[in-house]
């Protein structure tokens, strides 16, 4: 009897499932540029709209499609998860279909082809990551961040019909600070894992994150020396950000605030961040 409760129960859950996008960070790093290019533009185009409903899609379709593709190589028994997961994919790839039609009245078709082939590239990796679990691997936090942070380009496209000098220097710039937040929260986590004595500390990640907040000075510099104060600003923003929080984690206390919070101020900083790089390509 009990187990035939929790079975109904179950069934009841996943009735209820809804797919969209679970990951804040991951979101905020798609829509941020999206709406950073749209300002900074200065234009606007009904395709910019197909862009945001096209870049959103494309980051929901993967939950639903990671089930479909677990049902198919890694479970032996049909799930009921799995039928909520085709009404979703078929919701999300109807938009994302019509999108990608309207894209396709007024971006460039080469353009067009190397976005698509580079989206669909992307959402395989993603769902081959997945299956295998393999979502902590550093360096596909870092080319997701690289692929979620090209929605900037994407949005220039569809504003302006090409994608301007300027804007492939605003990705740059927002994917060395969203790697440089990826290795810190690697580096965060590690600490934690050293603090409670079971295995020796790994600062692997500590060391990338300190090479990259190097960079990422060294082009805020370089920045200063070009008369381009606001984008110096937001550059060396995040070298104090991120360097005082690996400076924080030498402090066993500061080591544990919990992981939301810390998610929370990284979206702060990520927010200003971008105000300033908004002010800095205006």
């Amino acid at each position: 009897m009990g187990q035939r409760t929790n079975v109904g129960q179950s069934r009841e859950a996943n009735r209820g499932a809804r797919y969209l996008p679970r990951e804040h960070g991951a979101t905020a790093m798609l829509l941020t540029p999206i709406v950073s290019v749209a300002i900074l533009a200065r234009a606007w185009n009904w395709s910019e709209l197909a862009t945001l409903v096209a870049a959103f899609a494309a980051l929901a379709v993967k939950d639903p499609l990671v089930v479909l593709a677990r049902q198919q190589f890694v479970w032996k028994q049909r799930r009921p998860e799995t039928a909520i997961a085709a009404r979703w994919l078929a919701g999300w790839m109807s938009l994302l279909i019509a999108s990608g039609l309207l894209l396709m009245a007024t971006w460039p078709f080469r353009a067009l082809v190397a976005m698509g082939l580079g989206a669909g590239a992307f959402l395989a990796l993603t769902i081959l990551v997945n299956v295998k679990n393999w979502q902590r691997s550093t360096l596909f936090q870092i080319a997701s961040a690289a692929a979620l942070t090209s929605s900037s380009l994407a949005t220039c496209l569809s504003a302006t019909g090409a994608i301007a000098p300027w804007c492939w220097w605003f990705w740059l710039f927002t994917m060395m600070q969203a790697t440089a937040g990826i290795l810190v929260v690697h580096a965060r986590l590690d600490a934690r894992i050293a603090l409670r004595g079971t295995v020796v500390g790994d600062d692997r990640f500590r060391r990338a994150a300190l090479v990259t907040l190097g960079v990422i000075a060294s082009a805020a510099v370089t920045a200063a020396v070009l008369k381009r104060g606001w984008i110096a600003s937001a550059l060396l923003l995040a070298v104090m950000g991120y360097g005082y929080d690996l400076v924080r984690q030498k402090d066993a206390t500061e080591l544990q605030l919990p992981l939301k919070r810390v998610g929370q101020q990284a979206l702060t900083l990520s927010s200003v961040f971008s105000s300033l790089l908004i002010l800095g390509f205006w």
